[in-house]
Parts: structure tokens; sequence; C-alpha cells
């Protein structure tokens, strides 16, 4: 198959019989050839284009050493398929040497927190316009699509009423229950309605209706409007002349923001209702006791404290929501990226914030 003559400063490598892909995968080492190298193909009977990409392959290495090649004795027409292959030949990729463990992550902490600098500068960019449309539609309310907002009260929040009634309940009962041992340890059994009433009323059932949105209508918001940008709707909206903000951003934000105070007070009153039913068979408190105590000892601030905290959860869930959605790509893989970031996101913030407002009004003496 290959026969090698060696003078003073030239190799002359004789190439006889077939070359093809089995050849090449079974041919092992080349040996030590002088500085002018010639590839006599004068005995070739058949060659493709493995065997062609080998041979391009051994030029390469051969011209990297330094060694100057020659080809002699190629027949035309594969002659004409040695060019075709040389303009498309490749050499196999360098690879640049990893960098070490300790570099690559700090690097990849740098890259996180400028992906989330530049997602927060968005997300300021887009609730600033949302801000300047409400305004304008405080000034001509004509303008106000008040069916959609209907649409979005019904379909976002009135229907998410059972499942905020059932986990409400079951937060109550676990509340109740896991304090009534305690307490009947002291004798304190009526102490009961205060744990319940100030923890549901300020901070329970405000954070669990509003991490159950989130998870509900925040992901809806989501993925609806990443349907839209998919299909092409927000920009055929946009082309019409049609503000986005306005058809549908605010409709969908405001019904968040006005129903979850509604949304709230029954989550209160369920995660209430929870607590008498195991203050009543565990610790022999009765409906009427209760509901006497917690007249006494539960003053309405801590009811309207968590009301005020519902319409700021609901407009934060809302507002990230969508602009999750308008951040959705024109794959159908990132509708369900984006409703993840969507959900994660309103969770955290509306825990955040209502850290925020406890330690304020703790601090306040509210």
């Amino acid at each position: 198959m290959l026969e090698i003559k060696n003078d003073k400063n030239k190799s002359t490598v004789a190439i006889s019989g077939t070359w093809d892909k089995r050849v090449v995968a079974e041919f092992k080492n080349f040996p030590p050839l002088q500085k002018n190298i010639v590839f006599d193909f004068a005995r070739l009977v058949f060659i493709d284009t493995a065997g062609i990409a080998f041979f391009l392959h051994l030029e390469n290495k051969l011209k990297a050493q330094n060694h100057s090649i020659k080809r002699q004795n190629l027949s035309p027409k594969y002659a004409e398929l040695f060019d075709l292959c040389e303009k498309n030949f490749s050499q196999a990729p360098t690879f640049k040497p990893k960098r070490k463990r300790k570099i690559r992550f700090f690097i990849g902490i740098g890259e996180k927190i400028i992906y989330g600098l530049h997602s927060f500068r968005r997300f300021i960019d887009f609730t600033g316009v949302v801000m300047r449309e409400l305004a304008k539609l405080l000034a001509h309310p004509s303008k106000f699509r008040f069916i959609a907002f209907l649409y979005h009260v019904e379909h976002c929040a009135i229907n998410a009423l059972p499942i905020i009634i059932l986990t409400s309940l079951l937060v109550g009962i676990v509340l109740t229950y896991q304090a009534a041992y305690q307490l009947a340890q002291f004798g304190a059994n009526i102490f009961i309605v205060d744990l319940v009433g100030i923890s549901a009323t300020r901070e329970i059932a405000p954070l669990i209706a509003a991490i159950v949105i989130a998870g509900r209508s925040a992901s809806s918001y989501t993925a609806q409007i990443g349907v839209m940008k998919i299909t092409d709707e927000i920009n055929a909206m946009n082309t019409m002349g049609f503000n986005s903000a306005r058809f549908v951003t605010i409709p969908r934000v405001l019904a968040l923001t006005f129903s979850m105070p509604l949304i709230v007070a029954v989550a209160d009153a369920t995660s209430i209702f929870g607590g008498m039913i195991i203050a009543n068979f565990n610790l022999g408190v009765s409906w009427f006791e209760f509901m006497k105590r917690f007249q006494e000892v539960i003053a309405i601030k801590h009811v309207l404290i968590g009301l005020f905290k519902a319409p700021m959860f609901g407009f934060i869930i809302g507002l990230i929501a969508c602009f999750r959605g308008f951040g959705v790509k024109s794959t159908t893989e990132s509708i369900g990226i984006y409703t993840t970031k969507s959900v994660v996101n309103a969770i955290f913030w509306v825990i955040a914030f209502d850290a925020i407002f406890s330690i304020f009004l703790t601090q306040a003496g509210i």
C-alpha cells in the first residue's frame, strides 16, 4: 500500500492500491520522513473522501513540522476530488486549557450578578412604563378596559377562592394543632385565640394567600402573554397602534391588586375557622368562648394590617408576572422557563416585602 524511498533530503511515498475508509481505519503509524516529501499516486487504483481526508490531515501535520509537500502522478478525476475536499477541509478544533475551578466559580458568580442587574434594570423600565400608562388612565378613565378587568378578576381571583379556602383552612388547623399541646401544659388553653387570631390575620393568611395566587395566577399571566408573543399578537397589537402595556398589562395587574383584599379576607376567616375547630376538640374552648375572646383581644388593626398588605402583594405579583411574560423568546421552551421564573420571583418578593412590612410595623409599635 505504501512504499517509502528516502534520499538525502527527499522522501518519495509511493501510494498504490485502494484507499477507502476501511484501509484508513486500519492504518496505524507513519514512519519518519525527510524534509522534502513527494506523494506519488501513479499506482493508485481507488480513493474515496475518507482516504483524501487522511492524506490532507497528514499533509497539514507535516507542513506544521516544516516539511514541504508535493503531489505527482495524480489522475485528473482524483485531482479534482482532492481540490474539492481541500477547499472544505477543516482541522479538528484546538481546545484551550480549562481554567481553574476556583476562577470559573467566581466568573460564574460575576456573570449571574451582571445578568441579575440587567434584569432588574429592565424590570424598573417596565414598571415605569406601567406607571405612566396608569397615570394616563387616571386622566382619561373612559379608556380603561373594564370588561377585561372583570374577566381577569373572575378567572385569576374569584376562581382561585376554592384552593385559597382549602389551604387557609389547613394552615389554621396545623397552626392551632401545633400550639395546642404547648398551651395545654400550662393551662393556658384560652390563649390559643390570641395566637391564632393575631398570627393568622396579621401575617399567615395574607402570606399564604399571596403565595397561592403567585403560583396559580402569576404562572397563568406569564404563559398567556408568552403565547401572545410567540404568535406575534403583541407585535400585531403594537403595529396597529394599541399600547400593549395598556391593553395587556394594566387589566391584569389591577385585577390582582383590587381582588387581593377579598382573597385575604376569605383566607383570614377560613384560617380562624380552622383554629376554632382544633380549639374546640383538643383544648375544650367552645365556639362561643372562642368568638368572645377573639372580640376582646384581637384589635381591628391586626386585620387592617393584613388587608393593607394585600393590594401591594397583588400589584407585585401581577407586575412580575407580566414582566416575565413579555420576556418570553420565540420558542415554546422559553414559556416554561419564564413561567418558572415568574412564580419564583413573585413568591420571593412577596416574602421579602412581608418581612419589610413586619420589621417596619414592629419598629413603629403598630
